[in-house]
């Protein structure tokens, strides 16, 4: 029916989009997602979408599949003459490589802007991007929503006195100072440097965090070095417990072992990556299923996304 609103996904975690879909109360579009014998991805919408308002969602975490199939189904909704198409990216990938920090190095960040476009997507509805300029990279409407709604009504449920926002790196202050500012804490951070890609070191611990409930906020957890050895350097400190928040948990290979091991008592994350088998309760996922549902419905109904937030 014109104007219906249709909602579709991709393998990358269709587990979230079915939450979103039961917020909803919509079901899943019928999409016929598979492979031809060399393994190329091959992609068909079984339902009439002539006229649909579509929402895809698809995270494109690696492997890059994930990117490939979103950007095929689009296309095959723009063929199939929806409406209107929105790419709804609870985790984008390849943003962090997004300005030329040393020569001939790609910008992958822009170029998945463009083939987004290229692709047909008429908007973009992604959550707590690496870097907030990456907005800019794209020629077609962005809604940038953030998790911290979710984080921050569970660290204030599981929050002591004398509280302390530490942010892992400097990239991350302006999280953790909202965080620190929403929760009534002190916000610290912790100086390091990166000898190369997915490495740090640790040079300093700015803030008092003797005997206090350290919380640590970042948009990313990757291979948890960055954490484990922040947190082992405020153990030193005298910190008596250390919690870490995440939007998005990639775990590589190890990570999860590494933060176990640690001197981190627990680590939240979201469910904008699929997870499964993570220990608890060391580990705990909240679902962002409920804010993008809310942020879908008020995107159909030409509704401000921006009050979520107020």
């Amino acid at each position: 029916m014109p104007n219906e609103l249709g909602l579709f996904s991709g393998n990358a975690n269709h587990a979230l989009a079915e939450d979103i879909a039961t917020y909803l109360n919509r079901r899943l579009g019928e999409t016929e997602v598979s492979r031809f014998a060399d393994g190329e991805i091959r992609i068909s919408i079984s339902e009439n979408v002539r006229g649909v308002d579509a929402f895809v969602v698809q995270p494109t975490a690696p492997p890059a599949e994930n990117l490939f199939e979103l950007l095929i189904m689009i296309d095959a909704l723009k063929r199939a003459s929806a409406r209107r198409i929105t790419a709804v990216i609870p985790y984008f990938g390849y943003a962090r490589q997004d300005r030329k920090d040393r020569p001939r190095v790609a910008i992958t960040a822009k170029l998945v802007a463009n083939l987004l476009t290229v692709a047909g997507a008429d908007r973009v509805l992604t959550m707590d991007l690496h870097a907030p300029q990456i907005q800019g990279f794209f020629d077609i409407p962005l809604d940038h929503i953030y998790a911290a709604p979710v984080l921050l009504r569970y660290f204030d449920q599981h929050s002591a006195e004398g509280l302390v926002v530490m942010a892992p790196d400097i990239g991350s202050i302006k999280m953790a100072r909202a965080f620190a500012k929403r929760l009534g804490g002190s916000l610290g951070f912790v100086d390091k440097r990166r000898p190369k890609p997915d490495a740090a070191e640790v040079m300093n611990v700015v803030g008092e965090v003797e005997g206090r409930h350290v919380i640590m906020v970042d948009d990313i957890i990757n291979t948890g070095n960055s954490m484990m050895q922040a947190a082992t350097a405020l153990r030193k400190l005298g910190a008596a417990k250390i919690t870490a928040g995440a939007t998005h948990a990639l775990f590589s290979e190890g990570a999860i072992g590494r933060l176990v091991e640690s001197n981190i008592e627990e680590i939240v994350i979201t469910n904008t990556l699929p997870h499964t088998g993570l220990p608890e309760p060391t580990i705990k996922v909240l679902s962002v299923a409920e804010l993008l549902g809310e942020a879908i419905d008020r995107i159909h109904e030409e509704k401000s996304v921006s009050s979520l937030f107020v």
